[in-house]
């Protein structure tokens, strides 16, 4: 039994559940891995200089042990996301701490501690078998999936699983990731694929479009309302476009903040209006290394106001970090909210505190979606709300070229790859809503 019986089988209209269920698993598969023996290959080199495509691997990989409450999935098309990036250049750390770990937890969680790391969070594909106590899915069955690993062992986690202390994000913190032929998950991380997508359409969403819906919608963010400024840094990336499009469908005011016209047009493609160049209007916050410079602060913060109508920001959609969070506290109104997820620009972040205390400010720490929360951003796309950022599509075999694209920064929006598929456009099946909603689909295609 190989992998191209089950791709015959998706691609058959008169395949059925008992038909998956029927077909026999084959011993391994095709995999895109970094290797434990190499974490030091970089040692030396500053972090631009660092080249995904000498550490990322395809590699024939023995297929997983099934466990209960999981299912093995075959991944039609999956996409690179930062967490990847990370993994593949060994830093800040590397992954395999994580698989240790998690190894250590229990006997089935050994399989995750191997001398390679099956990476990748996302996925569109079909599931293949589920393992004991999983009743809502089955073989057959066209999913997405989304990246929170749980145990909900502990109470901490119940409610809010992204409390849970063994909360982990797939393919990153565990192994059997997305990017592959065939991937392991726990069924609570599988959703329904969106019927109007191409399988490469559906598997570029997830870790970024409920990232951005927890930070910028969801309570345990910023709980977003209509009406509200909301001040969205990278708007034309990978999480800003949806963050952009969250804000525009929820009614509210997204202020763009772009680094150049190209992602500015992109913007306004979308529908926003209020947008800022940062570089063409040359904003510099920080004198040197060590100096931030509040009249700069006080310059961005004035011309915010110009784009709003005399109105300061009410929500900060923070992710660069050290770069603009000063920026980011200063220009937010009195009472606002600075919800943060990352920190691309540096982990250590400087900001004038009275700024903060004496006006009521927020900073919110976002990480993340929980099970319900991704789950309300995939219903979104799937009722044509909220498009794919999608801008261009990689082979597996290019999966290292594909991640040197986003970690150099060469892309726009989301970038896929193409695992068990054999060409793009497949997988959809109600053309009627696609035909409708099929420019905003091809909005970051068409740059």
């Amino acid at each position: 039994m190989t992998v191209k019986d089950i791709l015959a089988a998706i691609q058959s209209p008169d395949s059925t559940s008992e038909d998956f269920a029927a077909l026999p698993l084959p011993e391994s598969y095709r995999a895109i891995t970094v290797h434990k023996d190499e974490t030091e290959m970089f040692a030396g080199l500053q972090t631009r200089d660092k080249d995904p495509r000498k550490s990322i691997h395809l590699d024939e990989v023995p297929l997983p042990e099934l466990g209960p409450g999981e299912a093995l999935v075959a991944v039609m098309a999956s996409s690179v996301n930062y967490n990847s990036v990370w993994t593949s250049i060994f830093e800040p750390l590397s992954t395999f701490g994580f698989l240790e770990r998690y190894g250590r937890t229990s006997e089935l969680a050994k399989r995750h501690d191997l001398p390679y790391h099956i990476i990748g969070s996302d996925l569109a594909g079909v599931v293949l078998r589920t393992g004991p106590g999983v009743n809502a899915w089955q073989p057959g069955d066209e999913v997405v999936a989304h990246c929170l690993s749980v145990e909900l062992e502990s109470s901490d986690g119940h409610n809010d699983t992204m409390l849970d202390p063994e909360q982990r994000i797939w393919g990153f913190e565990t192994n059997f990731g997305g990017l592959a032929e065939i991937a392991l998950v726990k069924s609570n991380q599988l959703m329904p694929k969106p019927g109007h997508l191409s399988w490469e359409e559906a598997a570029a969403p997830g870790l970024v479009n409920s990232t951005a819906y927890r930070q910028l919608v969801s309570r345990n963010g910023a709980g977003m309302k209509q009406g509200d400024n909301v001040l969205i840094w990278g708007a034309s990336g990978g999480l800003g476009s949806y963050a952009t499009q969250f804000a525009l469908a929820g009614g509210a005011n997204p202020i763009c903040v772009v680094s150049s016209p190209q992602k500015a047009d992109i913007c306004r493609s979308m529908g926003a209006e209020a947008i800022i160049d940062r570089n063409a209007e040359g904003y510099k916050f920080w004198k040197d290394e060590n100096t931030q410079d509040p009249k700069e602060w006080k310059r961005f913060g004035k011309r915010i106001r110009e784009l709003t109508g005399g109105e300061d920001i009410d929500i900060v959609f923070e992710h660069p970090g050290r770069e603009t969070f000063g920026a980011s506290v200063f220009v937010t109104r009195k009472g606002g909210t600075i919800t943060t997820c990352a920190s691309t620009s540096g982990y250590m972040h400087e900001y004038d505190n009275r700024y903060l205390w004496m006006s009521l400010k927020r900073i919110i720490g976002s990480h993340f979606a929980n099970y319900r929360e991704a789950w309300e951003a995939n219903r979104l796309i799937a009722k044509g709300k909220i498009h794919p950022t999608l801008s261009k599509v990689y082979s597996l075999a290019d999966t290292g070229q594909a991640a040197y694209d986003v970690h150099r920064n060469l892309h726009q929006g989301k970038v896929g790859v193409l695992c068990l598929a054999p060409e793009e456009g497949l997988g959809v099946r109600d053309e009627e809503m696609r035909a409708k909603h099929i420019d905003a689909i091809n909005r970051f295609r068409n740059i």
